[in-house]
C-alpha cells in the first residue's frame, strides 16, 4: 500500500478504497468513510460489512463528514480515531489553530479571537480550514465536543449533566438539543444502545477511557524513556504503566496510562487511561495532555517516509518503527528538569530534581497507585524558594528561579499557537537558557515534531561513526532533509546511542 499522503489533500481514492477494504489501521484518522445509503460515517477500520463502492464517499476529517450530514458509526466509533497529526503538529497556521481548538479555545472565545491568535483574518482562517479539512473552525470545534461527549456516554457512567460539562456545554438543554440535532438521538438513548454499564456509578473507581493511536507504537520504549526520568512521589513508572499525581492541592487526583487489554495481539490499537479525582470540566484538557504526552496522534508512515531516505536513520526506523516523541505532563516541570540536567547525566538530573520536588512540592493524600504523594512545585514556589543544600550549582539554582519568575511575569510561556522559532527565541533570551535547552523544551514540553537540539553531544557523534563530532552548524545542515520530523530523528538517535553504550561495570566490594 502507498505511504500516507501529504496533509494538504485527501488520500488517493484508490488508496482509500484499499485501506477501507483491508481495514488498514495505519490510515485510521487520516480519512473517514461515509455511506450515502445509511447516512453513517466510519473509520477505515470499521468491522461492519464493507458497503458497495458506489455508495461510499471519503472525507478528510470527521468534521467534514458531519458537516455533510453524516452521523458517526456506533460500531467503529469515530471518536476513538487518532487525530490527524499532520494537521495538529508543527508550525502551519491550521496546525496552530487546531491546537487551540483542541484546548477548548472556541468554547469561550470567538472565531475572530482564534484568527487573531494565529495572525490571520477571520475569513482567511475559515477558508483555510474548509480547504484543508473540509469544515470551518466552528464545525471542527462542534464535532470535537460531540465526539468527546459520545465517548463519555459510551465508556463511562458519568451523569449526562457531567458529560455535558466535560464536553464544554454550560447548559444541559443546549447539549441535549445539539446532540439530538447532530446524531438524531438523545444522549440517554445513545447510552441505552451501548453495552450494559453498572446501574450505579461507583465514585471510588477511576474513570476509564480508551485512547486510540495509529500503529506501530512502541509503548515499551516510551515507558523506558519515562522510567529513567520519573520523579519519586510525583510519578511512578513500571514495565506496564505510567502514573502520576494531577490536579491541585485542594483537589488532587491521579491518572495511570497502560496498554489497552488485548492490544498486544494487534487487534486493538489503544492505550488505557484511568483517571480519578478530576472534575468534569477538566476531562477534555487532561485527555488532550495525555495524547500529547504519549504522542498518540503521530503518523508513523509519514515520519518514516521522510526520514528513511537518510542512510543513518533507515536501519533505526526499521528496528524501531513505532518510536514516538515522549513529551511531558507540565511545561514548567520539564523546564526545571532540563535546567538541572544541563551537563549532568540523566540519573543525576533525576536525583537533583527529586530533591527539589520533595522540598517544594505540595504533599497530597490520594487513594491511588503506591508511592504517589505530591504535586510538582508551581513556579511561585520556586521563584523565591530555598534551593540551597540540594546539590544544585549556584548557576543552576539562579536559572530555575529566573525561569519561574519569567513564567509568572509572562515573558515566556508554553502557548500552543507559537511557532518553533518564536518559542526558542523567547526562551533563549533568558539567562542560563541556551539553544539546546530551548529546543529540548520544545521537544518535551510542546511535543514539537521538528525540535532539534543541535548542540547535543550525543547527536553530534551519532552520524560520524568514528567517535568524532560534527559541529552544531554541520549537524543542522545535515538535518535539513529531516524536516519537519527532526524531533523523531533525535529520539531514534538517542535510543540507539543508549543501546550502544556499554553497561556500567559493577565495582568489587
Amino acid at each position: 500500500m502507498s505511504s500516507a499522503p501529504s496533509p494538504a489533500a485527501l488520500p488517493d481514492p484508490r488508496v482509500c478504497e484499499r485501506a477501507r477494504l483491508s481495514r488498514d489501521a495505519r490510515f485510521d484518522g487520516l480519512f473517514f468513510t461515509a455511506v450515502r445509503s445509511t447516512g453513517i460515517y466510519c473509520r477505515p477500520v470499521c468491522p461492519a460489512p464493507a458497503p458497495r463502492p458506489e455508495n461510499v464517499d471519503y472525507y478528510r476529517s470527521a468534521a467534514a463528514a458531519e458537516s455533510a450530514g453524516f452521523r458517526p458509526c456506533l460500531r467503529c466509533r469515530p471518536e476513538l480515531a487518532p487525530g490527524d497529526g499532520a494537521w495538529r503538529r508543527g508550525d502551519e497556521t491550521v496546525a496552530r489553530a487546531l491546537k487551540l481548538i483542541d484546548q477548548g479555545f472556541l468554547a469561550e472565545s470567538t472565531l475572530a479571537d482564534l484568527a487573531a491568535r494565529v495572525h490571520l483574518g477571520e475569513r482567511q482562517l475559515r477558508r483555510l480550514f474548509v480547504e484543508r479539512l473540509g469544515a470551518a473552525p466552528i464545525g471542527v470545534h462542534g464535532t470535537r465536543r460531540l465526539l468527546f461527549a459520545k465517548q463519555l456516554l459510551t465508556e463511562t457512567t458519568l451523569p449526562v449533566t457531567e458529560v455535558a460539562l466535560a464536553a464544554g456545554f454550560s447548559s444541559l438543554r443546549r447539549f441535549n438539543a445539539t446532540f439530538l440535532e447532530a446524531y438524531r438521538m438523545a444522549p440517554r438513548e445513545l447510552r441505552r444502545r451501548t453495552p450494559a454499564e453498572p446501574a450505579v456509578r461507583d465514585a471510588s473507581q477511576p474513570l476509564v477511557l480508551k485512547l486510540g493511536y495509529r500503529p506501530p507504537y512502541e509503548f515499551g520504549a516510551m515507558l523506558d524513556f519515562l522510567r529513567g526520568r520519573a520523579l519519586p512521589g510525583v510519578e511512578t513508572v513500571d514495565t506496564r504503566s505510567y502514573a502520576r499525581v494531577v490536579g491541585t492541592e485542594q483537589s488532587p487526583g491521579w491518572l495511570r496510562v497502560s496498554a489497552w487489554p488485548g492490544s498486544r495481539g494487534g487487534r486493538i490499537h489503544a492505550l488505557k487511561l484511568e483517571l480519578h479525582g478530576a472534575a468534569p470540566t477538566q476531562l477534555a484538557g487532561i485527555v488532550a495532555r495525555v495524547r500529547r504526552m504519549f504522542d498518540l496522534d503521530a503518523d508513523p508512515q509519514a515520519i518514516a517516509a521522510a526520514l528513511s531516505a537518510d542512510p543513518h536513520l533507515r536501519p533505526l526506523l526499521k528496528k524501531h518503527p513505532g518510536l514516538r516523541l515522549p513529551s511531558g505532563w507540565d511545561g514548567f516541570e520539564i523546564a526545571v528538569r532540563a535546567i538541572i540536567g544541563q551537563q549532568v547525566s540523566v540519573a543525576a538530573a533525576r536525583t537533583l530534581t527529586t530533591r527539589v520536588a520533595q522540598r517544594h512540592g505540595r504533599p497530597v493524600a490520594i487513594a491511588g497507585p503506591d508511592g504517589l504523594d505530591r504535586l510538582f512545585p508551581e513556579p511561585v514556589a520556586l521563584a523565591t524558594g530555598n534551593l540551597e543544600g540540594l546539590g544544585l550549582t549556584g548557576a543552576r539554582a539562579a536559572t530555575v528561579r529566573a525561569v519561574a519568575v519569567a513564567l509568572l511575569e509572562g515573558r515566556v510561556d508554553f502557548r500552543a499557537e507559537q511557532t518553533l522559532e518564536e518559542f526558542t527565541d523567547s526562551w533563549s533570551a533568558l539567562p542560563g537558557i541556551g539553544p539546546w535547552t530551548a529546543h529540548y523544551l520544545a521537544l518535551r514540553a510542546l511535543g514539537h515534531p521538528d525540535a532539534f537540539p543541535a548542540e547535543d553531544l550525543v547527536l553530534q557523534r551519532a552520524l560520524t561513526g568514528d567517535g568524532s563530532r560534527l559541529s552544531a552548524r554541520q549537524l543542522r545542515q545535515h538535518a535539513e532533509a529531516w524536516r519537519p520530523w527532526r524531533g523523531y530523528a533525535v529520539i531514534h538517535l538517542w535510543r540507539d546511542a543508549m543501546a550502544a553504550a556499554p553497561a556500567p561495570v559493577e565495582k568489587k566490594r
